[in-house]
């Protein structure tokens, strides 16, 4: 919980939205309408009650969208050298490919001068970029086991990235 915030207007503190998120590996990549819910059902069983199951929601993207872990990322790096990287230096890297509507995600990094996608980049804690993701407000539990991620992925037909998202 982030007892840092208020809620405006009220001197109560705020509690942080906390989300369960999973997305294909492939950012442009996006299931069937069946697919997505067969595997929403199956993500939905996973869940340990019916308050956690009410907030489940698959979502479709016309365009590659950012799927942050908001307050969780610690940091950046890359993912052939091992540099880490300035989180300035990746928001603006984000930025102008927002502004291009994510047309590319590829970029220089910095480190090494090697040429790759923004979603291959090392995040601690992990995100990534996407058209589609099945996401889950307060899902009253933590990272899905390695068995849980692999029944979802053949559910959906396409492997999957999971990502705790703290705003």
């Amino acid at each position: 919980m982030d007892e840092k915030r208020t809620v405006a207007g009220t001197g109560r503190r705020a509690m942080s939205d906390n989300y369960l998120t999973v997305i294909p590996t492939d950012p442009h990549w996006q299931p069937s309408k069946v697919a997505a819910d067969r595997a929403a059902a199956m993500l939905s069983e996973m869940l340990p009650d019916d308050d956690a199951r009410r907030g489940l929601e698959a979502m479709w993207h016309d365009s590659v969208q950012v799927v942050s872990c908001g307050a969780n990322l610690e940091t950046v790096s890359c993912h052939h050298c091992g540099g880490e990287f300035a989180l300035g230096w990746w928001a603006e890297a984000v930025s102008e490919r927002y502004a291009e509507g994510f047309s590319t995600l590829m970029v220089t990094v910095p480190c090494c001068e090697v040429e790759m996608s923004l979603n291959e980049l090392a995040y601690d804690w992990p995100m990534g970029f996407a058209r589609f993701r099945i996401e889950i407000l307060y899902p009253n539990r933590a990272w899905l086991s390695d068995e849980e991620l692999a029944s979802l992925t053949g559910a959906l037909g396409h492997p999957l990235r999971q990502i705790l998202i703290r705003i």
